[in-house]
């Protein structure tokens, strides 16, 4: 990973350390969910995940002694427990349905764009051409993929579209969350993103007791994996980089996820990506490496 594009510095070598690990989790976690999509609902496995994530992550606050965020950070905190905690993770879900791992992956890769967007806009960190420019290219890769995986039924069309939703929401949320940590910590902002996100699932809550009464061992012990390691750790380590660059440049960090789950998904699950979609995919990096050119 290019650490100037990171936005960390050599030393700041926690902050590395930090985006790093948040990288390869969310990288498996598309895996782990594309696995245990088979016997859960989308809902149900976002709220699953958010519970585990949430009771962890306030244990680990109440060791801390941390307590509640400042009354300032709230708004911020409550935004991206929607978006990005609630609305991202069951789109997400939904869509690797349709889709596979590497594809969905590939399709959230235009969320450092909007990131960058929505940070040159609301945060005032600037708009420049070369943004515009690899927005461009990144779109184009989108329109490819999804001529590679539309099918005659229109499933694959749906599972594209909710994962640009979740692309959409993932880049809200962080762009929300930003303001949020001037004002808490990284573990506060994370805890209380990840509960706020757990009450806006509840309505799944049935659906999970019965999901999780039929589903296998190893489906369970992956609901546990996405909430204990991609959520309550990962989201924790990019909070904590997130306070120490700009939202942009943050972003960049996720540049490499789409790759590391097209290896894993072929290492783990066998799914082969189809020629096309590797090519709309590579747009779609280069679409996102243009707006970070020096």
């Amino acid at each position: 990973m290019d650490i100037s594009a990171a936005g960390v510095t050599p030393r700041d070598s926690k902050a590395l350390a930090a985006a790093s690990t948040t990288v390869v989790l969310w990288a498996s976690a598309f895996v782990a969910i594309r696995s245990a999509n088979e016997h859960f609902g989308p809902g149900s496995l976002a709220l699953g995940r958010l519970l585990v994530g949430a009771v962890a992550l306030l244990g680990l606050l109440a060791y801390r002694r941390e307590g509640l965020p400042p009354r300032a950070a709230w708004p911020g905190i409550a935004v991206s427990g929607l978006l990005w905690f609630g609305l991202y993770m069951v789109a997400l879900n939904w869509g690797e349905k349709e889709v596979e791992a590497g594809t969905a992956a590939m399709l959230i890769g235009i969320g450092p764009v909007l990131i960058a967007l929505l940070g040159g806009w609301l945060l005032r960190e600037g708009l420049p051409s070369k943004l515009l420019a690899g927005m461009a290219v990144s779109l184009t890769g989108v329109i490819v993929v999804g001529l590679s995986m539309s099918g005659g039924d229109g499933s694959s069309v749906t599972g594209i579209g909710l994962c640009l939703l979740a692309a959409v929401a993932y880049a809200a949320g962080v762009v929300s969350q930003k303001p949020a940590l001037r004002h808490a910590s990284a573990l506060q902002v994370t805890t209380f993103g990840c509960l706020i996100g757990a009450v806006a699932c509840l309505p799944f809550a049935p659906q999970l007791v019965s999901d999780l009464a039929a589903a296998p061992a190893s489906a369970t012990l992956n609901v546990l994996y996405l909430g204990l390691f991609p959520t309550a750790l990962a989201f924790t380590t990019w909070a904590y980089a997130l306070s120490r660059t700009t939202a942009a440049r943050m972003g960049a960090t996720t540049y490499s996820v789409p790759a590391l789950v097209v290896a894993m998904a072929w290492l783990l699950l066998g799914e082969t990506p189809a020629l096309l979609t590797l090519a709309g995919g590579i747009l779609c990096l280069a679409g996102v490496a243009v707006t970070r050119r020096t």
